[in-house]
């Protein structure tokens, strides 16, 4: 063999070498994104829920559900009978906000608005407004941990605010196998993660609060009939039970509520 055809032998064999090594990478990349445990559900129990309630803002405290509902001219916060569906109490919001996530925090309960960054605290008894706070950005999603209070804004980035002044004291980026997810909407803190509804999908991302990666999805799918889905917008609304471990969904429009158990993926 001659210079010239070794050349081009070795040429050949590094240009192969790189293929391979190019395909093997893919190939392992997309199995590594593909990783994330996707789990699926079963209904245990089925509640009805007002069809005219745009969902932003929901969770269960001792024996009710707490709802925030959005809109221009609707949006309302609400004390809501588990068992009927029925409101056992309600306060109009202002017509100029578009009402969004709501928690509670002590004797409060703290809701934001949409555009406005504006965020309102109640009086969880009396529903009557006790100050307001302000921050940057989109208001989505509320809930909490034992210290802190956590905010969707839209994006991939979750807010930690402190409870009391509502000042924003950390932030966390929410991943999937190192890629960001966007949209995170209405929250929920569930054993030890931050659940969130993933806008405009039937999909719920379950987030370790302490490094932001995305450690189960849970999908949503099939939970309403075509009829029902004709007339219903968006999957929003997590609520928990810690008492019983019970589970709550719903969402924008929704004429049910469901109470539901995770089904591992096989």
């Amino acid at each position: 063999m001659n210079r010239r055809d070794y050349l081009k032998v070795s040429i050949g064999l590094l240009l192969l070498a790189a293929t391979l090594s190019f395909a093997l990478y893919s190939t392992n990349a997309q199995t590594t994104s593909a990783a994330t445990p996707i789990y699926g559900y079963k209904v245990v129990r089925t509640y009805p829920h007002d069809p005219t309630a745009f969902t932003e803002g929901l969770f269960y405290l001792d024996g009710a559900l707490y709802e925030s509902t959005g809109l221009n001219n609707r949006s309302s916060i609400r004390k809501v009978n588990l068992e009927s569906g029925k409101v056992i109490q309600q306060k109009a919001v202002s017509s100029e906000y578009f009402g969004e996530g709501i928690v509670n925090w002590g004797p409060d309960l703290l809701q934001l608005t949409w555009k406005s960054q504006i965020g309102f605290v109640y009086d969880r008894a009396t529903f009557s407004v006790k100050r307001r706070f302000s921050y940057t950005g989109e208001g989505w999603a509320l809930t909490k941990d034992s210290a802190r209070i956590i905010m969707s804004d839209g994006t991939a980035t979750l807010r930690f605010l402190d409870p009391q002044t509502q000042k924003q004291t950390g932030k966390l980026n929410v991943t999937d196998r190192g890629r960001p997810v966007t949209n995170l909407n209405e929250l929920e803190y569930i054993n030890g993660e931050i659940w969130a509804n993933i806008w405009q999908t039937d999909r719920i991302a379950r987030i370790s609060p302490f490094n932001g990666n995305v450690a189960a999805w849970i999908d949503m799918k099939g939970l309403l009939t075509a009829t029902e889905k004709a007339s219903a917008d968006v999957l929003n609304g997590i609520a928990y039970d810690p008492a019983t471990n019970r589970i709550f969904v719903t969402g924008k429009f929704w004429p049910k509520l469901f109470e539901i158990k995770l089904v591992a993926p096989k």
